[in-house]
Protein backbone atom coordinates (compact mmCIF):
# COMPACT_ATOMS: atom_id res chain seq x y z
CA UNK A 1 0.00 0.00 0.00
CA UNK A 2 2.92 2.46 0.90
CA UNK A 3 4.84 1.42 -2.12
CA UNK A 4 1.66 2.35 -4.17
CA UNK A 5 1.28 5.43 -2.76
CA UNK A 6 4.91 6.54 -2.90
CA UNK A 7 4.67 5.67 -7.01
CA UNK A 8 1.57 7.87 -7.25
CA UNK A 9 3.31 10.77 -5.37
CA UNK A 10 6.16 10.59 -7.54
CA UNK A 11 4.54 10.00 -10.84
CA UNK A 12 2.16 13.38 -9.16
CA UNK A 13 5.63 15.27 -8.82
CA UNK A 14 6.72 14.42 -12.04
CA UNK A 15 3.72 15.56 -14.06
CA UNK A 16 4.03 18.81 -11.75
CA UNK A 17 8.08 19.35 -12.78
CA UNK A 18 6.97 18.84 -16.41
CA UNK A 19 3.79 21.01 -16.66
CA UNK A 20 5.90 23.96 -14.49
CA UNK A 21 8.94 23.54 -17.17
CA UNK A 22 6.21 24.14 -19.98
CA UNK A 23 4.41 27.00 -18.40
CA UNK A 24 8.70 28.75 -17.42
CA UNK A 25 9.47 27.79 -21.78
CA UNK A 26 5.94 29.09 -22.67
CA UNK A 27 6.73 32.42 -20.28
CA UNK A 28 10.36 33.25 -21.91
CA UNK A 29 8.83 32.94 -25.41
CA UNK A 30 5.87 35.40 -24.69
CA UNK A 31 8.68 37.84 -22.81
CA UNK A 32 10.97 37.68 -26.16
CA UNK A 33 7.47 38.26 -28.46
CA UNK A 34 6.41 41.26 -25.93
CA UNK A 35 9.89 42.30 -26.62
CA UNK A 36 9.87 42.32 -30.09
CA UNK A 37 6.47 42.91 -30.75
CA UNK A 38 5.14 46.27 -31.46
CA UNK A 39 5.31 49.84 -33.94
CA UNK A 40 9.20 49.33 -33.70
CA UNK A 41 9.78 46.00 -34.93
CA UNK A 42 13.01 44.27 -33.25
CA UNK A 43 13.79 41.14 -34.29
CA UNK A 44 14.60 38.36 -31.61
CA UNK A 45 18.14 37.39 -32.47
CA UNK A 46 18.64 41.23 -31.94
CA UNK A 47 17.93 42.02 -28.65
CA UNK A 48 20.62 40.97 -26.73
CA UNK A 49 22.64 43.16 -28.98
CA UNK A 50 20.21 46.10 -28.51
CA UNK A 51 20.28 45.91 -25.06
CA UNK A 52 24.23 45.77 -25.08
CA UNK A 53 24.43 49.32 -26.99
CA UNK A 54 22.72 51.83 -25.33
CA UNK A 55 23.00 55.21 -27.64
CA UNK A 56 19.99 53.56 -30.60
CA UNK A 57 15.99 54.43 -30.85
CA UNK A 58 15.69 50.53 -30.61
CA UNK A 59 17.15 50.54 -27.24
CA UNK A 60 15.47 53.52 -25.87
CA UNK A 61 12.36 51.90 -26.86
CA UNK A 62 13.50 48.53 -25.22
CA UNK A 63 14.44 49.89 -22.05
CA UNK A 64 11.64 52.98 -21.77
CA UNK A 65 9.13 51.16 -22.75
CA UNK A 66 8.90 47.48 -23.52
CA UNK A 67 10.95 45.84 -20.56
CA UNK A 68 8.70 47.45 -18.09
CA UNK A 69 5.51 47.14 -20.01
CA UNK A 70 6.37 43.26 -20.26
CA UNK A 71 7.45 43.47 -15.99
CA UNK A 72 4.02 44.97 -14.96
CA UNK A 73 1.92 42.62 -17.29
CA UNK A 74 3.96 39.37 -15.72
CA UNK A 75 3.57 40.98 -12.21
CA UNK A 76 -0.13 41.77 -12.38
CA UNK A 77 -1.13 38.98 -13.97
CA UNK A 78 0.98 36.70 -11.71
CA UNK A 79 -0.43 38.49 -8.66
CA UNK A 80 -4.41 38.65 -9.88
CA UNK A 81 -4.32 34.88 -10.39
CA UNK A 82 -2.33 33.49 -7.59
CA UNK A 83 -5.02 35.83 -5.61
CA UNK A 84 -7.75 34.28 -7.46
CA UNK A 85 -6.18 30.65 -6.39
CA UNK A 86 -6.25 31.65 -2.35
CA UNK A 87 -9.42 33.00 -2.88
CA UNK A 88 -11.13 30.04 -4.06
CA UNK A 89 -9.35 27.65 -2.56
CA UNK A 90 -10.60 29.57 0.88
CA UNK A 91 -14.14 29.86 -0.30
CA UNK A 92 -13.81 26.23 -2.10
CA UNK A 93 -15.54 28.02 -4.78
CA UNK A 94 -14.25 28.30 -8.67
CA UNK A 95 -16.32 31.12 -9.29
CA UNK A 96 -14.87 33.26 -6.87
CA UNK A 97 -11.66 35.90 -8.00
CA UNK A 98 -10.45 39.03 -6.24
CA UNK A 99 -13.22 41.58 -7.73
CA UNK A 100 -15.79 39.54 -6.18
CA UNK A 101 -14.74 40.61 -2.93
CA UNK A 102 -15.58 44.39 -4.21
CA UNK A 103 -11.93 45.30 -4.49
CA UNK A 104 -12.30 46.00 -7.82
CA UNK A 105 -15.04 48.36 -7.23
CA UNK A 106 -12.96 49.91 -3.99
CA UNK A 107 -10.11 50.90 -6.57
CA UNK A 108 -12.20 52.35 -9.18
CA UNK A 109 -14.34 54.20 -6.75
CA UNK A 110 -11.39 55.92 -5.04
CA UNK A 111 -9.95 56.74 -8.55
CA UNK A 112 -13.30 58.52 -9.40
CA UNK A 113 -12.96 60.70 -6.28
CA UNK A 114 -9.29 61.71 -7.15
CA UNK A 115 -10.27 62.53 -10.61
CA UNK A 116 -13.93 64.00 -10.07
CA UNK A 117 -12.76 66.04 -6.81
CA UNK A 118 -9.18 67.30 -8.63
CA UNK A 119 -6.88 65.72 -6.08
CA UNK A 120 -3.80 65.27 -8.18
CA UNK A 121 -0.59 66.08 -4.87
CA UNK A 122 0.69 68.98 -6.82
CA UNK A 123 -0.10 66.28 -10.33
CA UNK A 124 2.04 63.51 -9.08
CA UNK A 125 1.60 60.80 -11.05
CA UNK A 126 1.35 58.17 -8.16
CA UNK A 127 -2.29 60.36 -6.95
CA UNK A 128 -4.25 57.87 -9.33
CA UNK A 129 -2.44 54.57 -7.92
CA UNK A 130 -2.69 55.54 -4.57
CA UNK A 131 -6.17 56.25 -4.62
CA UNK A 132 -7.20 53.43 -5.77
CA UNK A 133 -4.71 50.86 -3.80
CA UNK A 134 -6.73 53.26 -1.00
CA UNK A 135 -9.96 52.40 -2.44
CA UNK A 136 -9.30 48.86 -2.82
CA UNK A 137 -7.78 48.58 0.89
CA UNK A 138 -10.87 50.48 2.27
CA UNK A 139 -13.17 47.89 0.88
CA UNK A 140 -11.34 45.21 1.82
CA UNK A 141 -11.46 46.87 5.59
CA UNK A 142 -14.73 46.75 5.35
CA UNK A 143 -15.49 43.37 4.13
CA UNK A 144 -13.06 41.86 6.66
CA UNK A 145 -14.38 44.19 9.87
CA UNK A 146 -18.39 43.30 9.03
CA UNK A 147 -17.51 39.43 8.66
CA UNK A 148 -15.99 39.40 12.04
CA UNK A 149 -17.70 38.30 15.01
CA UNK A 150 -17.43 36.54 18.18
CA UNK A 151 -16.74 33.34 16.96
CA UNK A 152 -14.07 34.33 14.20
CA UNK A 153 -14.67 35.35 10.22
CA UNK A 154 -17.75 33.59 8.75
CA UNK A 155 -16.76 32.69 4.97
CA UNK A 156 -20.35 32.99 3.77
CA UNK A 157 -20.83 36.12 5.20
CA UNK A 158 -17.51 37.48 4.03
CA UNK A 159 -18.49 36.33 0.17
CA UNK A 160 -21.79 38.04 0.42
CA UNK A 161 -20.79 41.34 1.94
CA UNK A 162 -17.96 41.74 -0.34
CA UNK A 163 -20.62 41.09 -3.05
CA UNK A 164 -22.84 43.65 -1.88
CA UNK A 165 -20.20 45.96 -1.12
CA UNK A 166 -19.05 45.92 -4.66
CA UNK A 167 -22.20 46.63 -5.76
CA UNK A 168 -22.59 49.94 -3.31
CA UNK A 169 -19.30 50.82 -4.88
CA UNK A 170 -20.38 50.26 -8.41
CA UNK A 171 -23.67 52.69 -7.93
CA UNK A 172 -21.36 55.49 -5.68
CA UNK A 173 -19.18 55.82 -9.13
CA UNK A 174 -22.17 55.55 -11.63
CA UNK A 175 -23.28 58.70 -9.04
CA UNK A 176 -19.51 60.09 -9.51
CA UNK A 177 -19.45 59.78 -13.60
CA UNK A 178 -23.21 61.03 -13.86
CA UNK A 179 -22.33 64.33 -12.22
CA UNK A 180 -18.42 65.17 -13.42
CA UNK A 181 -17.61 66.46 -16.54
CA UNK A 182 -16.56 64.64 -20.02
CA UNK A 183 -12.83 64.74 -19.50
CA UNK A 184 -13.05 63.40 -15.82
CA UNK A 185 -15.66 60.91 -17.13
CA UNK A 186 -12.99 59.50 -20.21
CA UNK A 187 -10.18 59.45 -17.90
CA UNK A 188 -12.20 57.56 -15.45
CA UNK A 189 -13.39 55.00 -18.28
CA UNK A 190 -9.85 54.68 -19.52
CA UNK A 191 -8.46 53.45 -15.70
CA UNK A 192 -11.57 51.68 -15.67
CA UNK A 193 -10.48 49.66 -18.62
CA UNK A 194 -7.07 48.61 -17.60
CA UNK A 195 -3.78 50.06 -19.31
CA UNK A 196 -0.36 48.52 -18.61
CA UNK A 197 1.19 52.07 -20.23
CA UNK A 198 2.50 52.86 -16.58
CA UNK A 199 5.46 55.31 -17.09
CA UNK A 200 6.19 55.08 -12.85
CA UNK A 201 9.12 52.48 -12.99
CA UNK A 202 8.84 52.73 -8.93
CA UNK A 203 5.33 51.84 -9.15
CA UNK A 204 6.15 48.99 -12.01
CA UNK A 205 9.25 47.03 -9.42
CA UNK A 206 6.77 47.92 -6.64
CA UNK A 207 4.51 45.73 -8.14
CA UNK A 208 6.63 43.08 -8.82
CA UNK A 209 8.34 42.89 -5.22
CA UNK A 210 4.91 42.81 -3.73
CA UNK A 211 3.51 39.95 -6.26
CA UNK A 212 6.59 38.07 -5.40
CA UNK A 213 6.27 38.57 -2.17
CA UNK A 214 2.65 37.36 -2.17
CA UNK A 215 3.72 33.96 -3.87
CA UNK A 216 6.61 33.22 -0.86
CA UNK A 217 3.89 34.16 1.44
CA UNK A 218 1.51 31.98 0.25
CA UNK A 219 3.78 28.79 0.31
CA UNK A 220 3.76 29.52 3.71
CA UNK A 221 0.14 28.45 4.45
CA UNK A 222 -0.20 25.66 1.75
CA UNK A 223 -1.17 22.63 4.59
CA UNK A 224 -3.98 25.16 5.67
CA UNK A 225 -5.16 25.75 1.95
CA UNK A 226 -4.88 21.92 1.13
CA UNK A 227 -6.65 20.93 4.29
CA UNK A 228 -9.26 23.69 3.88
CA UNK A 229 -10.35 21.58 0.24
CA UNK A 230 -12.04 19.65 2.85
CA UNK A 231 -13.96 21.97 4.81
CA UNK A 232 -13.28 24.41 7.76
CA UNK A 233 -14.29 22.31 10.61
CA UNK A 234 -12.28 18.90 9.14
CA UNK A 235 -9.52 21.29 9.00
CA UNK A 236 -9.72 21.84 12.16
CA UNK A 237 -9.54 18.49 13.65
CA UNK A 238 -6.57 18.06 11.10
CA UNK A 239 -4.95 20.73 13.86
CA UNK A 240 -5.32 23.78 11.21
CA UNK A 241 -5.72 26.90 13.06
CA UNK A 242 -7.99 28.20 10.33
CA UNK A 243 -9.10 31.65 11.66
CA UNK A 244 -5.44 32.68 11.40
CA UNK A 245 -4.62 30.83 7.93
CA UNK A 246 -7.80 32.37 6.62
CA UNK A 247 -6.98 36.11 7.89
CA UNK A 248 -3.65 36.25 6.72
CA UNK A 249 -4.34 34.37 3.38
CA UNK A 250 -7.55 36.93 2.56
CA UNK A 251 -5.29 39.58 3.20
CA UNK A 252 -2.46 39.13 0.83
CA UNK A 253 -4.68 38.06 -1.83
CA UNK A 254 -6.61 41.52 -1.26
CA UNK A 255 -3.01 43.70 -0.66
CA UNK A 256 -1.95 41.88 -3.75
CA UNK A 257 -4.83 42.46 -5.95
CA UNK A 258 -5.23 46.68 -4.24
CA UNK A 259 -1.43 47.31 -5.59
CA UNK A 260 -1.58 45.32 -9.37
CA UNK A 261 -5.26 47.55 -9.48
CA UNK A 262 -3.81 50.92 -8.23
CA UNK A 263 -0.67 50.60 -11.09
CA UNK A 264 -2.57 48.75 -13.82
CA UNK A 265 -6.14 49.57 -13.61
CA UNK A 266 -9.40 46.95 -13.62
CA UNK A 267 -8.18 44.03 -15.35
CA UNK A 268 -10.77 41.18 -15.29
CA UNK A 269 -10.77 37.37 -15.94
CA UNK A 270 -7.26 36.72 -14.66
CA UNK A 271 -7.96 35.83 -11.38
CA UNK A 272 -11.26 33.57 -12.45
CA UNK A 273 -10.49 31.93 -15.59
CA UNK A 274 -6.36 31.17 -15.40
CA UNK A 275 -6.66 29.64 -11.31
CA UNK A 276 -10.10 27.68 -13.41
CA UNK A 277 -7.59 26.27 -16.12
CA UNK A 278 -4.72 25.64 -14.17
CA UNK A 279 -6.68 23.77 -11.49
CA UNK A 280 -8.07 21.13 -14.17
CA UNK A 281 -4.70 20.58 -15.81
CA UNK A 282 -2.64 19.67 -12.26
CA UNK A 283 -5.24 19.19 -9.92
CA UNK A 284 -5.93 21.06 -6.53
CA UNK A 285 -3.04 20.49 -4.58
CA UNK A 286 -1.33 23.71 -3.50
CA UNK A 287 2.23 23.41 -3.48
CA UNK A 288 1.97 23.29 -7.19
CA UNK A 289 -1.00 25.03 -7.78
CA UNK A 290 0.06 28.32 -6.19
CA UNK A 291 3.32 28.92 -8.60
CA UNK A 292 1.61 27.44 -11.44
CA UNK A 293 -1.29 30.02 -11.20
CA UNK A 294 1.19 32.68 -10.90
CA UNK A 295 3.14 32.05 -14.22
CA UNK A 296 0.12 30.76 -16.05
CA UNK A 297 -1.32 34.42 -15.05
CA UNK A 298 1.90 36.15 -16.00
CA UNK A 299 1.76 34.58 -19.57
CA UNK A 300 -1.91 35.11 -20.35
CA UNK A 301 -1.53 38.90 -19.52
CA UNK A 302 1.81 39.39 -21.46
CA UNK A 303 -0.16 37.85 -24.15
CA UNK A 304 -3.35 39.81 -23.77
CA UNK A 305 -0.87 42.91 -23.88
CA UNK A 306 0.55 41.28 -27.80
CA UNK A 307 -2.78 41.70 -28.74
CA UNK A 308 -3.61 44.53 -27.13
CA UNK A 309 -1.24 46.78 -28.77
CA UNK A 310 -1.25 44.74 -32.20
CA UNK A 311 -4.69 44.03 -32.83
CA UNK A 312 -5.69 47.41 -34.22
CA UNK A 313 -2.00 48.65 -34.95
CA UNK A 314 -0.99 51.62 -34.56
CA UNK A 315 -3.99 52.20 -32.12
CA UNK A 316 -4.15 50.30 -29.15
CA UNK A 317 -6.29 48.71 -27.60
CA UNK A 318 -7.45 48.39 -23.41
CA UNK A 319 -6.25 45.37 -22.23
CA UNK A 320 -8.98 44.95 -19.97
CA UNK A 321 -11.44 44.44 -22.96
CA UNK A 322 -8.87 41.70 -24.25
CA UNK A 323 -8.72 39.64 -21.61
CA UNK A 324 -12.65 39.97 -20.86
CA UNK A 325 -13.09 38.52 -24.31
CA UNK A 326 -10.30 35.86 -24.39
CA UNK A 327 -11.36 35.00 -21.00
CA UNK A 328 -15.34 34.78 -21.58
CA UNK A 329 -14.49 32.08 -24.68
CA UNK A 330 -12.25 30.56 -22.77
CA UNK A 331 -14.63 29.84 -19.52
CA UNK A 332 -17.48 29.24 -21.45
CA UNK A 333 -15.56 26.47 -23.88
CA UNK A 334 -14.31 24.74 -20.53
CA UNK A 335 -17.94 24.96 -19.06
CA UNK A 336 -19.19 23.21 -22.34
CA UNK A 337 -16.68 20.51 -22.47
CA UNK A 338 -17.43 19.11 -18.91
CA UNK A 339 -21.09 19.55 -19.23
CA UNK A 340 -21.08 17.23 -22.18
CA UNK A 341 -22.42 13.93 -21.36
CA UNK A 342 -19.89 11.04 -21.52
Amino acid sequence: MRHKQTSFQQKMHQKWLLFLFILTVLLILSVLLSLSTGDVNIPLSGIFKILKAKNSLKYEVLNNIRIPRTILAFSVGGALSLAGTLLQGVYRNPLVEPYTMGISGGASLGVAICIVFGISFKTSPLALPFFGFLGAFGSTFLVYWLSSGKRGLNINKMLLIGVMISFIASSALLFLMSITTVENLQSIIFWMMGSLNQPNKLLIYTSLITSLLGLMISYLYVAPLNALRLGEVKAKHLGIKTGHSIKVIFIVASFITGISVSAAGVIGFVGLIIPHLIRNIMGSDYRGLLLASFIGGGIFLILSDILARTIISPMELPIGVITGMLGGIIFIGVLSKKLKPD
